[in-house]
């Protein structure tokens, strides 16, 4: 059973597929070409789905960090005898173009282990598994590599040293002293393809001092930030371009599949795909601590991938990473999952929930983008209106919500809220969108949701605006209204939710549930990081802004240590729970730390 905690993995990328790196120096997790790939490795789900190690062979203690604005990580083990630095990456190519950060992407994954000081024992063990585990590849020798044959992908391992092949793993160990280094390299490639060739130890160091100089490049490009929370926030950024698909420009949720929301439990989703809903608050956090380029290439995305629509029929929720609409769910039972936590999926059955607060995640990005984008297109332009008059005609059906709940449809505040947000953004870009005779349609349908949302989506018994319409339940996604501007934030009621949910709905470690009332599912969840980020930022907008800054600051101290965040923290241990890291997470905290500055820069009282 894997035992690896979830926050003791890091992530590389290449701004095509993901990788995750253990403390111990073991790569528990790649798929390859894309980030919704089978898995080469993924001992993160199942011990004998594949992983490479490269570590000292005898005691060891071990820190790491990113090299300096980028996404290299840096293991150093410190021994009784002396010290190593294991350093990898996913090569990003040689494009020195900061605007194409891992355009030539060559699908390799570099590794290179030096002795620093003394001396040192270094153990490699390397064991593929394609298709998530369901292919035990063959292992033979090359000149300079290990061929793995074998399924659907062919995988050469470039190695300065002969590895002895055992069974369906190759294993080595080496004596290291100070100054000398082992560089390795994995590169991957369809059956159709040539076989990849062999690499030299120049030719990965150069892939390497290529991938540093590009994530720097990047970073000195697009990273402006200057707020109070700079490392952090810039830091968010990066993390977001690399669960980025650089192909296209979606964005995916996380760079996981079913790590679980409790140990052992069920809710185990495939969230390596692009979701709508994440449009407006990604866009906002990219135009923080990216650039509008990347929010472009998002929301370009975004259209294109939904431009099917069809009147009177939702829009689909969530894409593959390619555009893809079918994005089929199925299990892997011969994969025991995180900790015995099953089952495993691959695929996403949400793609064909209803979920009618798109609309306004989509038009809220279009005006975001609005001084940026000319609109000149007549077919973009089409399908933003009838987006608008999709919310105006659907708002008031029931559907699954935000946090697409798998029992029967409701009428979430959430949804109607977001439709709104589709009418008023879209009364705002009618000039743009020739568009004008259809404002005074909009303007009523907007008059109409605001009115229902008033009058049913708030709860005396509660006291707070509510989950669904005639309902008492709380949940944290209300705390949007302010944030999307459907209320101001120092309004009676919104004050009065704000402080609901900080009591009613936060747990012992200060982080916020999404809901606490029963959804229809099996087992429970953590508290959830995205939610926590949102009462921050809607204490910000309040005014409130010493109370603010310490959920903001209860929130970041769950970060690991080389910055990263899950989607959910178990109220207990602090253990971070959920697919890693979450684009939603570091999104909150983008988000939340501008709306911080941007209280404070306004001079308001800190209460």
């Amino acid at each position: 059973m894997t035992t690896t905690a979830i926050a003791d993995y890091a992530m590389l990328s290449d701004r095509h597929s993901a990788a995750l790196v253990a403390k111990d120096g073991t790569i528990e997790w790649l798929c390859m070409p894309r980030f919704d790939s089978p898995s080469v490795f993924a001992a993160m789900l199942d011990d004998d789905a594949g992983s490479w190690s490269i570590r000292p062979a005898g005691p060891y203690t071990a820190s790491r960090r990113y090299m300096d604005t980028t996404l290299v990580l840096q293991t150093t083990f410190e021994t009784g005898t002396g010290t190593l630095v294991l350093t990898d990456a996913l090569a990003t190519g040689a494009d020195t173009d900061p605007h194409r950060l891992g355009v030539s992407a060559p699908h390799l994954l570099v590794r290179s282990v030096t002795c620093v000081r003394g001396a040192a024992e270094v153990e490699i063990r390397y064991r593929p598994r394609p298709e998530y585990g369901l292919v035990t590849p063959l292992l033979s020798t090359l000149d300079g590599g290990v061929r793995a044959r074998g399924g659907s992908c062919q995988i050469v391992l470039s190695t300065p040293m002969e590895l002895v092949i055992a069974r369906e793993e190759a294993v080595a160990t080496a004596a290291l002293e100070a100054g000398e280094v082992l560089r390795f390299a994995l590169r991957w490639a369809a059956l159709n393809e040539p076989e990849p060739a062999v690499l030299g130890p120049e030719e990965i160091a150069a892939e390497l001092e290529a991938t540093l100089t590009s994530w720097r490049a990047w970073s000195r490009a697009h990273q402006a930030y200057e707020g109070q929370y700079l490392r952090l926030v810039r830091h968010s950024g990066r993390v977001l371009q690399g669960l980025s698909y650089q192909p296209t420009g979606a964005i995916v949720a996380a760079a996981t599949t079913s790590l679980p929301e409790e140990r052992g439990g069920k809710r185990n989703w495939d969230y390596r795909y692009a979701w709508i809903r994440d449009a407006g608050f990604t866009m906002d956090a990219l135009w923080v601590a990216a650039c509008p380029d990347e929010a472009g290439d998002f929301f370009s995305f975004m259209t294109t991938a939904a431009a099917t629509y069809e009147p009177g029929r939702a829009l689909q929720i969530m894409f593959g990473v390619g555009g893809e609409h079918d994005l089929s769910e199925r299990e892997l039972p011969h994969l025991r999952g995180w900790r015995d936590s099953w089952p495993v999926r691959t695929g996403n059955a949400a793609w064909r929930q209803p979920q009618i607060d798109v609309y306004g995640a989509l038009l809220g990005a279009a005006h975001r983008l609005a001084d940026q984008r000319s609109w000149t297109d007549p077919d973009e332009r089409g399908f933003l209106v009838a987006l608008a008059d999709a919310a105006a005609h659907q708002w008031s059906r029931p559907d699954h919500g935000i946090w697409e709940i798998r029992g029967d449809p409701r009428h979430y505040v959430y949804s109607k809220v977001m439709c709104w947000v589709a009418l008023d953004r879209a009364i705002g870009l009618a000039d743009r969108l020739d568009a004008a005779e259809h404002v005074p349609r909009w303007r009523r349908a907007g008059e109409e949701i605001r009115q229902a949302v008033l009058r049913d989506g708030w709860s005396d018994e509660a006291g707070a605006f509510t989950q669904t319409l005639h309902s008492a339940d709380l949940d944290a996604s209300v705390l949007m209204m302010p944030i999307v501007g459907f209320l101001p934030a120092d309004d009676p009621r919104m004050l009065a939710t704000i402080d609901a949910v900080a009591k009613r709905l936060t747990g012992g470690n200060g982080l916020v549930y999404r809901y606490r009332n029963h959804d229809g599912l099996e087992g429970g969840e953590g508290t959830f990081v995205l939610c926590t980020f949102w009462l921050a930022q809607a204490l910000a907008l309040a005014g409130r802004v010493a109370q603010a800054r310490d959920v903001f600051e209860t929130a970041v101290s769950y970060v690991n240590d080389v910055g990263l965040l899950a989607e959910e923290i178990e109220p207990v241990t602090g253990e971070q729970l959920g697919n890693f890291p979450q684009a939603f997470s570091h999104i909150g905290l983008i988000n939340a730390a501008w709306a911080i500055d941007g209280a404070l820069a306004e001079g308001q009282v800190l209460c």
